[in-house]
């Protein structure tokens, strides 16, 4: 009988703990401890990923990684869209805008090299333009030659082609083919095979695979496949799930396609895999859409994001020897008293919040509560009750200042039970500012007044700061770090009543212009309040001077560049956060006023080790 060295070449190993490493995929081993065989495979799946910066639907994709590419245009129940929504691997920033609001558009090439095509501004308002994207800022190319939508697509930016789509006035169905050479888009001569719409491509202008589309009539969806070498089209395997508007990106031998309709209506969320040669299913999208915006490598990495229904969501997926679970929020315990305009300090499972506005009469609070990961507990007191309140340090050492109510001076210490007054009053009237730092070492910014001033505190006495460069007036502007290595980003001057998006750095002397704006602006938001100058997210917070509007925006700053995060589940102004950039929590906040806690878990990443049973 042959044994398992002899067929494989290796021996089974006997360990007392599981490998952490890549070196034991397709290795059996027995683990001692827990007295089962086991063996690392290489898994499936698709993880939540960022928020799109603007949802929509029937958008352009492009990008040759999971970890670079782009969806822009579309539309949403506001209306056409002409941004650009970036990815670097991490979350969605900003890029140029398209010269033309429009949806059902074409997208091919990478970032910064992309192509966007065709398209419509209105259900009768079809269009042969083209546009060509730098990294930064789009320029008008020349022309296709037949005005459509909801093509199929492929190739780069200098080679690409165009297959099918829609046009109205009259209701036409196209099976026309045009390629571009970087210059000019020309007809081939050669008709696609049927004639359709809404059909997904992906892979180079000579090795191409489109799949899905629709004639408009029943059958809706024929799940026609087709390979395109630059002239010639073979029809290939019929699609394992027939669909048609969906989200496609990869090679012509390793492509995914993913959701869309197979009926005249009704979204889905099957995944399925071309392998050049046949269609087989993986796993599904976590929930039915259609009319996604896609970009990837091929079948092991690539995001399609936005959609019907209308989201801001998206989804990575991955085909690794590791499992990994996005970036998420998930609900904790509520506070004790619900509240806004609270301090706040600590980090993850180990918060503080104190004071804040209960939104009844007195409309103050000098209540504390603790968070231990899971649930709050009540604290000791505030001297003074207040309605905003700032705080530095942690949940056994922490500073309170700039009250919001009389005495607006006072300062005061936590040692984990009790508050004590102690000396240092603060200059001026200085509430709704942001406090950064320790309990001996902090500072005081972004105050009702003066607003370019920023306060030092030693453990005894505030000083004056470093001047910003920027007038932030209260209403709590985001910043976190140490007094010598600290980030302050967006918030509120007046007047004019204006939402500022620059960040500033502190280094213990002067503050500095980074040029990084936030990806959106925002007052009245929570931070992370632990770590360095470095990384730090804004949770939460509002975008209109004049009122007191919320959202559920969450930014991350990785000392270079902010992007997305995955959202609140919940939309708050003048919340209370703490934490770091991958473990924070935000409580309360507001409007309506709320006890609510969120839990957020920042992407991890475990090898896929199973256990080998005779089942």
């Amino acid at each position: 009988m042959s044994t398992y060295k002899n067929l494989i070449g290796k021996d089974v190993n006997f360990l007392t703990t599981d490998p952490d490493n890549a070196q034991a995929e397709g290795q059996i081993w027995y683990n001692s401890t827990s007295g089962v065989f086991k063996d690392l495979i290489v898994g499936e799946a698709w993880s939540a990923s960022a928020a799109l910066l603007n949802p929509g639907y029937a958008s352009g994709g492009a990008g040759a990684s999971q970890t670079d590419g782009m969806i822009f245009g579309g539309q949403n129940p506001d209306g056409y869209l002409n941004t650009t929504n970036e990815y670097n691997g991490s979350g969605f920033f900003a890029g140029g805008n398209l010269n033309t609001a429009k949806a059902g558009l074409s997208g091919a090439g990478t970032v910064p090299a992309g192509l966007a095509f065709g398209g419509r501004t209105s259900p009768t308002a079809f269009l042969n333009e083209s546009e060509e994207y730098n990294g930064s800022s789009w320029t008008e190319g020349n022309n296709l030659n037949t005005a459509r939508a909801y093509m199929g697509e492929a190739g780069t930016q200098t080679a690409a082609v165009a297959v099918g789509g829609y046009s109205n006035p009259p209701a036409t169905k196209h099976a026309i083919v045009e390629q571009y050479n970087g210059t000019s888009w020309s007809e081939t001569g050669s008709d696609y095979p049927g004639t359709m719409y809404n059909i997904e491509g992906a892979g180079t202008l000579t090795a191409a695979v489109f799949a899905g589309g629709t004639p408009g009539s029943p059958p809706y969806a024929p799940g026609l496949t087709t390979e395109y070498d630059g002239s010639t089209f073979t029809t290939a395997a019929t699609m394992g799930t027939a669909a048609y508007n969906a989200g496609m990106f990869g090679t012509q031998t390793s492509a995914i396609f993913a959701g869309g309709v197979n009926d005249s209506v009704s979204p889905i969320a099957t995944s399925q895999k071309y392998d050049g040669t046949t269609w087989t299913t993986t796993p599904s999208l976590a929930s039915a859409r259609n009319a996604l915006g896609a970009f990837g490598a091929d079948a092991t990495a690539g995001l399609m994001g936005g959609g019907v229904p209308v989201t801001d969501t998206t989804q990575e997926f991955t085909r690794s020897i590791n499992i990994i679970t996005g970036g998420a929020w998930a609900s904790g315990g509520n506070m004790g008293t619900a509240r806004y305009t609270a301090g706040d300090c600590g980090v993850y499972n180990a918060g503080l919040v104190f004071g804040g506005n209960p939104s009844s009469a007195p409309y103050t609070n000098n209540s504390t509560e603790e968070y231990g990961g899971t649930s709050w507990t009540a604290g000791g007191n505030l001297p003074h009750a207040s309605s905003d309140v700032s705080g530095a340090g942690t949940q056994t050492a922490a500073l309170a200042f700039g009250f919001g109510d009389s005495p607006t001076a006072t300062t005061a210490t936590y040692d984990g039970s009790s508050w004590t007054t102690v000396p240092g009053t603060v200059p001026g009237a200085t509430s709704q500012g942001r406090g950064i730092g320790t309990q001996t070492a902090a500072i005081h910014v972004g105050f009702a007044s003066p607003g370019t001033t920023s306060l030092e505190y030693d453990g005894s006495s505030w000083t004056a700061g470093g001047t910003l460069n920027n007038k932030r007036s209260g209403q709590k502007p985001g910043g976190w770090g140490i007094q010598t290595a600290a980030v302050l980003a967006s918030g509120y001057q007046t007047p004019p009543a204006t939402i500022i998006s620059n960040t500033e750095t502190y280094n213990g002397t002067s503050w500095t212009e980074t040029g990084h704006s936030v990806v959106a602006a925002r007052k009245r938001t929570s931070v992370t309040t632990a770590g360095p100058n470095s990384n730090g997210m804004l949770m939460g917070g509002g975008d209109n001077a004049g009122t007191n509007d919320s959202s559920t925006t969450v930014q991350l700053y990785n000392g270079t560049t902010w992007v997305t995060q995955a959202n609140l589940a919940t939309a708050r102004i003048n919340p209370a956060g703490f934490g770091t950039s991958t473990n924070a929590v935000v409580a309360g906040g507001g409007p309506p006023v709320t006890a609510a806690t969120e839990e957020f878990t920042g992407e991890t990443s475990a090898l896929n080790i199973k256990t080998i049973t005779t089942s």
